[in-house]
C-alpha cells in the first residue's frame, strides 16, 4: 500500500499541503526501496531522507502554530513526538536486521502512513482551519 495525496488530505494551507505531498513521496520511496529488495544501506538512507524532511516539516508546522497562537499546540507537539519516536524505532529495527523485513514494511504502513493520514485529517486540518478563521476575523 503506497500513500496517496488525495482530496481528504488537503488542509487548505498551501505550505502544509505542499510539504505533505513531499512527505508522502518520501514515504513511498521508503516502501519502494524495501519492495525492490534493496540492501540495508539503501533502506537506511531512504529512512534518513524521510526523517530529515519530517523534521523540517514539523518545525515549519510548529512555527506556524506559534505564530497564530494555536490553542492545541501542546497536543500537536505530543503527536509529532510520537511520530519521531516511530522513526527512531524503525531505524533501530533496520540496525538489528540484515535488511528491510516484512515486519519493517508493515510497521511503515501502520505506524507511518496510517498515522500520517489520521494526523493530517485531524490535527493538521484543525490548524489550517484555525489559521483561516483567525485571518478572516471569524468567530473562534
Amino acid at each position: 500500500m503506497y500513500a496517496e495525496f488525495s482530496e481528504n488530505l488537503v488542509t487548505g494551507n498551501e505550505m502544509i499541503d505542499t510539504q505533505h505531498e513531499e512527505l508522502i513521496g518520501r514515504m513511498n520511496k521508503l516502501l519502494e526501496s524495501c519492495e525492490l529488495g534493496n540492501e540495508k544501506a539503501v533502506a537506511v538512507r531512504t529512512l534518513d531522507y524521510l526523517a530529515d524532511y519530517t523534521d523540517f516539516h514539523f518545525s515549519a508546522e510548529e512555527q506556524l502554530q506559534k505564530e497564530i497562537d494555536y490553542p492545541g499546540i501542546e497536543k500537536h507537539l505530543a503527536q509529532h513526538a510520537i511520530f519521531k519516536e516511530t522513526i527512531k524505532d524503525l531505524d533501530q529495527m533496520l540496525a538489528e536486521e540484515e535488511g528491510p523485513s516484512n515486519a519493517f514494511v508493515e510497521k511503515v504502513k501502520e505506524n507511518v502512513i496510517q498515522w500520517f493520514y489520521t494526523h493530517i485529517e485531524g490535527f493538521d486540518r484543525s490548524v489550517a482551519e484555525y489559521k483561516f478563521m483567525r485571518e478572516n476575523n471569524e468567530r473562534l
